[in-house]
């Protein structure tokens, strides 16, 4: 059970991150991989702070980072969410040496990344003289040429899913990004890598047979991503006031319905976004329900913030450089990770079985 504590260097870490957030809003950076920000977040501390969540302050010092990045570049903020998953990855379920490596690592800067995605026929992991050999590649790896360690998924010879951790610093030409030609997350760079050949350790293989996808963890860990998301729908929103208070169009009484209706749906996004990190954290038997459905509500709201900032704003927000045109475009591509008709249908059922808020239910 996650307790409450005062203050840490954490609380440093996140308003050093506030800033940073509020400069980089001010325009767009590059749509190339975000590595000087990266840096920037590792010089914050913010790369290295959130391997282990040991009390609910600590959540929602985790869950106010991934708004303040994801509002500030959605590129950087899916980035940013894919290291701590995997340095939690690491923590939960590697060894004692394994850790401590992990420690090591994080002090010395490096980044990681979660790469599961994979052509066909998929990876596969087989033994070999002194370790194992790794065949396949996986696609929409985010990061692909720019991150130092992958945790990545494979087959071991039972067929059973296995997470193995590679170090890719040195071998970015692995990488194949010039597929990655989106409208949206241009600066992810989730393209190929290719692990065929490379040889591994039995220390790289981290936690049992399947443990990736265990339960909770799997799913309602992506609350995190939830998160990031509901901080581009909440910059979007700043945009949008900035608009009308600049050009006087908030003294008309349609506008401000639009905006009133979109500020009430962003917000209580956040209240479920935030109750959904708690859940997801203490690993309440509720917490895959209230995240599945989290996710369907930001969307929701997110899409209400990219429509209602659009007209609003007109054309001007579809103009190359335009702040709300770089969210826009971002923010509409992340919304579709992953299977978001099936997360909400998922959210539905487990609902109508019973009552998922967890408290006060009323059925």
């Amino acid at each position: 059970m996650l307790t409450t504590t005062g203050g840490s260097g954490a609380d440093a870490t996140v308003h050093r991150i506030r800033a940073l957030a509020r400069e980089w809003d001010r325009q767009n950076g590059p749509e190339t991989f975000p590595q000087e920000r990266l840096a920037a977040l590792g010089d914050a501390g913010a790369l290295s702070a959130f391997a282990t969540i040991e009390d609910e302050d600590a959540v929602d010092r985790l869950r106010t980072a991934l708004r303040l990045v994801g509002g500030a570049d959605l590129s950087l903020g899916r980035v940013f969410e894919g290291h701590v998953n995997a340095i939690q990855l690491v923590r939960c379920y590697g060894d004692d040496e394994q850790r401590q490596a992990l420690e090591r690592s994080l002090a010395d800067g490096l980044t990681y990344g979660v790469w599961n995605t994979e052509p066909q026929p998929g990876m596969t992991l087989q033994a070999a003289s002194g370790g194992y050999r790794l065949t396949g590649a996986k696609s929409f790896a985010t990061g692909a040429g720019h991150l130092d360690r992958a945790l990545i998924t494979a087959r071991d010879g039972t067929r059973r899913k296995r997470m193995v951790l590679v170090d890719i610093a040195a071998e970015p030409a692995r990488a194949d990004n010039t597929a990655w030609q989106v409208r949206g997350m241009r600066g992810t760079m989730s393209g190929i890598y290719d692990f065929d050949g490379i040889a591994i350790g039995a220390e790289a293989l981290i936690g049992g047979p399947d443990d990736y996808e265990r339960e909770p963890r799997f799913s309602a860990g992506a609350w995190r991503f939830t998160a990031v998301q509901l901080g581009a729908a909440e910059a979007l929103m700043r945009h949008w006031r900035d608009h009308l208070v600049a050009t006087a169009k908030g003294d008309d009484p349609i506008q401000r319905a639009r905006f009133g209706r979109s500020v009430a749906a962003t917000r209580s996004a956040g209240q479920w976004v935030a109750r959904a990190a708690h859940l997801a954290e203490a690993a309440r038997p509720e917490a895959i329900a209230h995240v599945l459905m989290t996710r369907g509500i930001v969307e929701d709201a997110a899409l209400q913030a990219m429509e209602g900032a659009a007209r609003a704003i007109g054309t001007a927000s579809f103009f190359d450089g335009s702040r709300v045109d770089r969210i826009t475009r971002d923010l509409g591509l992340y919304l579709r990770q992953p299977v978001p008709d099936q997360a909400r249908d998922r959210a539905a059922a487990a609902w109508l079985e019973g009552d998922c808020w967890g408290d006060d239910p009323w059925w």
